[in-house]
């Protein structure tokens, strides 16, 4: 291997997490080493062990080709979403509505999320803060599911928290302080999902549209977005107001200050959409997202200038697959279609003056089926399976870029057929991004019914993370010049990123334990040239986060959440005052795979907490220089 890297010898690296970086952490001292290898663990096979989160992973730190220093791992929780922090007077996963009153489910009990996300721990001058994310409500305090709550909602609006961290001397963090985020300066929040860190120390988050998303044009989908106007209508706004769907789907950044106050921003310039996240690259300015669902897309954000995303240009990818149709995982070179330029605030006053209906003409799918003249509208898959006749408003173009990027994406020939797109992140010394496709089906299989049909490739329910090739020098579809160096260019997935179908084994496995499976959060550690990769898969009956060497390709299991539960909250640390961490989570804990034999189920649904929910980290590395 050819990297080189340092362990601190001493607890006086500061400022270095998360792209930031000091004079002082330059100039501290280490052992230089050539190396870091994980030793991973066996998947759990006892009840004790699936029912709860733990490592017993090793990792290796080399001096010299053959010397090392072995570290135990371990799993730590910081806190759970049933946990008090500090002055907090609520628990962690309290949700809240506009005037950041608590809200109550139907029994008259807090309303809990039971589902942490995304992790950003970030050192502001040398204190340590976290953001993290709620995603949506899991189960309501009977036990019953949100969705399936008689007279109650299927999703309900979700906020962040910010928790101020103490680190002992040993590495050991602890939670201090915290409150919960006030998101109504921004029309309050969907679904955060996973998140990411900006090259300037920030976080970024996150916003999922899903069931804000349908319109007439979509069918019987319409409903969900009117359910979920619903929800945030009289959960959130408490009915002083009617939600806005084009309010919603769009990157929030959280700037943290010293003194734990912080500054939001909904990063409208970067559009709307089912944003898993957004991951933007060392040159400040390049953005690739993470687009969740059924016929997604492959989106690009260009800032017009550096650590700043208020303005900036949209492009859409589109791909030529040059491996067979059939194939086991898609090959093949992208181009980018541009879609538009704005500013924040031109889109933030277009979410307020415009419907769907300013943006597009549409046909239903009812009168399709009657036999409605389809002259003049594009025929589009974006989004959903279903079928979408569109035809654009004079002038809406720009609207559309920045309102419907996906549905003007697919107008205008990008590709939307990726399915389950999930975390993105970047290897900055090989130029490569990675991104995930958790479930490799829908879109992306053969369709011959479909006049449109980019990828073709064969189904497999276990998923596969894919290698982008970034470039600079390159032009759009239209001969013009992108702005960036981090151009898509080209995309194959790595054998060893991709998971394999089984028949059910004994645990109710149906994909191969030992490999990756139904990957959804990925971020990169430069320093240890290794790809992190938590699961969220209806496929293992625990999942796991894994370690994979890009150099070595070695693939190593650190991490076994409880069974039923997907691994959240990736981030990975390479220094905070002489320690590394891989921040990790676990939510939706006990909500066990169709597979799981019924046995197995009952015996762990007495060890498991399914109302609880993990903020914490693996632990016991030596910070890395």
């Amino acid at each position: 291997m050819n990297k080189w890297i340092s362990i601190a010898a001493s607890a006086v690296l500061v400022g270095t997490l998360s792209g930031c970086s000091s004079d002082d952490a330059k100039e501290a001292s280490g052992v230089e080493a050539t190396k870091v290898e994980f030793i991973g663990m066996a998947a759990p096979q006892t009840e004790e062990d699936m029912a709860k989160a733990y490592s017993d992973a090793k990792v290796r730190v080399y001096t010299s080709d053959d010397e090392f220093t072995e570290y135990p791992l371990t799993y730590n929780v910081l806190f759970d979403v049933k946990t008090k922090v500090g002055t907090n007077p609520y628990p962690a996963g309290q949700l809240y509505n506009h005037k950041m009153e608590p809200l109550m489910d139907p029994m008259g009990e807090p309303l809990i999320a039971e589902t942490p996300d995304a992790n950003s721990l970030l050192n502001i001058d040398g204190k340590l803060f976290m953001v993290s994310h709620l995603e949506y409500d899991w189960i309501l305090s009977n036990g019953v599911s949100a969705y399936k709550q008689e007279g109650w909602y299927s999703r309900a609006p979700m906020n962040m928290i910010l928790t101020e961290i103490e680190q002992e001397a040993n590495g050991k963090l602890i939670a201090a302080d915290q409150k919960p985020i006030d998101h109504s300066s921004v029309e309050g929040g969907w679904i955060f999902c996973f998140g990411s860190q900006t090259p300037w120390n920030t976080h970024l988050g996150g916003e999922e549209d899903y069931d804000l998303y349908f319109t007439e044009a979509s069918g019987g989908a319409a409903a969900t977005t009117a359910a979920g106007v619903k929800a945030m209508t009289e959960l959130y706004w408490d009915n002083s107001k009617e939600a806005n769907p084009y309010s919603y789907g769009f990157t929030q950044e959280v700037v943290v200050k010293k003194d734990g106050t912080y500054d939001l921003h909904k990063r409208y310039a970067m559009g709307k959409g089912t944003w898993e996240m957004a991951k933007v690259f060392g040159d400040g300015k390049t953005a690739l997202y993470g687009d969740d669902g059924t016929n997604v897309f492959l989106l690009m954000f260009v800032a017009d200038k550096a650590n700043d995303l208020s303005a900036g240009t949209l492009y859409a990818q589109k791909f030529h697959q040059t491996n067979a149709d059939g194939s086991a995982t898609a090959a093949g070179t992208m181009e980018w279609i541009k879609l538009g330029h704005a500013t924040e605030s031109e889109v933030k006053g277009w979410t307020n003056t415009h419907t769907f209906e300013d943006i597009f003409d549409y046909l239903t799918p009812e009168q399709v089926a009657a036999g409605a003249n389809t002259a003049g509208y594009t025929a589009i898959k974006a989004g959903h399976s279903g079928v979408e006749y569109l035809k654009l408003k004079e002038g809406k173009e720009r609207v559309a870029a920045f309102l419907e990027p996906r549905r003007l994406a697919a107008m205008k020939g990008a590709t939307t057929e990726w399915n389950k797109m999930e975390g993105m992140t970047i290897n900055e010394k090989d130029k490569k991004a990675y991104m995930a496709i958790s479930y490799q089906d829908k879109g992306m299989l053969k369709d011959d019914t479909f006049e449109t049909d980019h990828i073709r490739v064969a189904k497999n329910n276990c998923g596969a993370t894919y290698e982008i090739t970034l470039a600079g020098g390159q032009k759009d579809t239209e001969g013009n010049p992108i702005n960036s160096e981090y151009v898509g260019v080209s995309i194959m997935a790595p054998q060893g990123l991709v998971g394999e179908e089984i028949a059910t084994d004994a645990l109710g496995n149906t994909c191969n334990p030992n490999k990756i499976a139904n990957t959804d959060n990925i971020t990169f550690s430069d320093k240890m040239r290794t790809l992190f990769v938590g699961e969220d898969s209806g496929t293992h009956t625990n999942n796991f986060v894994w370690a994979y060497n890009v150099d070595t390709q070695k693939l190593s299991r650190l991490l076994s959440v409880p069974a039923g539960a997907e691994c959240t909250g990736l981030q990975v640390v390479d220094n905070a005052n002489g320690h590394a961490y891989i921040m990790s989570n676990s939510q939706h804990h006990a909500d066990f795979t169709k597979t799981t034999p019924q046995e197995l189920k009952d015996a762990l649904a007495t060890k498991i907490d399914k109302f609880s929910g993990n903020f914490g980290y693996i632990g016991g590395m030596p910070g890395l220089k």
